[in-house]
């Protein structure tokens, strides 16, 4: 799980991506790849 400040960058990173609002909190979460994981700062 990373920590970013931008999340814009890591949900490019593969094109199954997607960004997600979970209790008020920024994720990007990828189904297919399970490694790239994001939570905004």
């Amino acid at each position: 799980m990373r920590i970013a400040s931008s999340l814009k960058t890591l949900k490019k990173r593969e094109k199954d991506c997607r960004v997600i609002r979970r209790k008020g909190r920024v994720f990007v979460i990828n189904k297919k790849n399970p490694r790239f994981k994001a939570k905004q700062a």
